[in-house]
């Protein structure tokens, strides 16, 4: 009865997540839509020029806190302590808010020379001093969804993803409308501006669903302990995702660079960078919103079964995850192959989209797959491993920017991403077979 209940709750929690991921995805599209006809195939380029400092930040505010709110928070319900869980989310929010404060005042401040230095084009200044705004809503409802997921509650989460997506894309559009009628153009700045409505709409969902932490008072003298535990995890993640950002960061940096190498101006490498990161990849990871919806349970389950000596299930739950991203991932693949052109043209008016679709269509197996095998290593506590293999994928896609794109163009670039997620995804199924395929002692 227990086992399936705890699938029951599994399988209710990743479609709620689904569905929410879906219609995201699908408002997300329109927009995409709607950027590439307004701000055109270059201002895209530029909006994703700012999207590393966006990672990082998050990396450093709430990204590894977030994991591992929902580790502990998964515990401590298995010890039936509910007092103990909501501790665990108020030591958390109270590190992510002091973290979250100070990268937000250092981007704002430090806006001119992020731009120039680190990102090369004076464009993103004002982009990253509203971008600013945004760090401190979106480490509260990531906190807030992380205590939820541990719980294995996933209608607040759904809820707060859905209402940030509906108010950031409405103020866009709003804001554009108001544009048009004063004889003005769409900025990027608005943009941005919708990020920071969308961030602070999620964030009044959340503290209104949650309500409020009464009880901890019982368990404050555990305040030292919990706060320990916390960092145990949370520290060495962030300083993972730390790193990889950083090298995401200048991969995405160095990209435009060496197309300029290839000999492409300024303005078409800005163009295609944004063709690719912009239109091309938001249809890819499309399906991905299934796997991220099985990815973000797979961790408490893991935490739970592993706790509880479960190693059966965790066997299982390892073989049916490799099954259906395969499953997944092939189908998606054979779909992109056969309608990358169309949907290219269709949707964004633009052939390159539509060829990037294709070629990037093979990497879906792989890409599924190595995201919820990643899951499953969170959840089984082994941070360092997930580390080391998004790692070697970043190195090898690094290479392939600094010494193929300037020989071969773009189209070496994608063949760089399709070899470092069939590394990773290998290596993470090598790796969690030889974990727990012995028999446990």
């Amino acid at each position: 009865m227990k086992q399936s209940s705890a699938k029951n709750v599994f399988i209710t929690g990743t479609l709620l997540l689904t569905i929410a991921g879906v219609l995201t995805r699908i408002i997300g599209f329109f927009y995409r839509i709607f950027l590439s006809r307004t701000i055109g195939a270059e201002g895209l380029g530029i909006y994703q020029l700012i999207s590393p400092v966006t990672a990082l930040g998050f990396a450093i505010t709430a990204a590894g806190i977030q994991t591992s709110i929902s580790k502990f928070v998964s515990m401590e319900m298995g010890r039936k302590n509910p007092s103990g869980a909501k501790l665990y989310l108020f030591i958390g929010l109270v590190i992510s808010l002091a973290l979250s404060t100070l990268t937000g005042l250092f981007i704002y401040h430090q806006a001119d020379f992020l731009s120039r230095a680190w990102l090369g084009d004076d464009r993103c200044i004002p982009l990253l001093k509203v971008l600013a705004f945004t760090f401190v809503p979106s480490c509260i409802h990531a906190c807030i969804n992380g205590y939820y997921y541990g719980l294995k509650k996933t209608a607040i989460p759904s809820l707060c993803q859905f209402v940030e997506q509906i108010a950031r894309v409405g103020s866009v559009y709003l804001m554009y409308q108001i544009q048009l009628s004063q004889g003005k153009d769409m900025t990027l700045s608005i943009t941005i501006w919708g990020l920071v409505i969308g961030e602070a709409a999620s964030t009044l969902v959340s503290i209104s669903a949650f309500g409020s932490f009464q009880g901890i008072r019982t368990q404050l003298h555990h305040f030292r302990a919990y706060t320990g535990n916390l960092f145990s995890m949370a520290v060495p993640l962030t300083a993972n995702r730390l790193v990889l950002n950083l090298f995401g960061t200048f991969e995405n940096i160095m990209l435009p660079n060496r197309l300029k190498l290839f000999g492409y101006t300024n303005s078409e490498a800005l163009s295609v960078y944004g063709i690719l990161t912009g239109m091309s990849m938001s249809i890819i990871m499309f399906p991905s919103v299934i796997t991220n919806s099985i990815s973000v349970l797979l961790l408490p389950t893991i935490s739970e079964a592993q706790s509880s000596g479960n190693e059966g299930l965790i066997r299982r739950t390892i073989k049916k995850t490799i099954e259906s991203c395969l499953f997944l991932g092939f189908i998606c693949t054979a779909g992109f192959i056969l309608t990358g052109k169309f949907l290219g043209n269709f949707l964004f008016g633009n052939a390159l989209a539509g060829t990037f679709i294709v070629t990037l269509g093979w990497i879906c197996p792989f890409l599924y797959l190595s995201s919820t095998l990643s899951s499953i290593l969170h959840g089984l506590g082994y941070p360092g491993i997930t580390f080391g293999l998004n790692l070697t994928a970043c190195a090898i896609r690094i290479l392939f920017v600094l010494f193929t794109v300037p020989i071969w163009g773009i189209k070496s670039y994608l063949s760089g991403i399709l070899v470092s997620q069939i590394v990773i995804a290998l290596l993470a199924i090598v790796i969690l077979f030889r974990k727990v395929s012995r028999p446990a002692s």
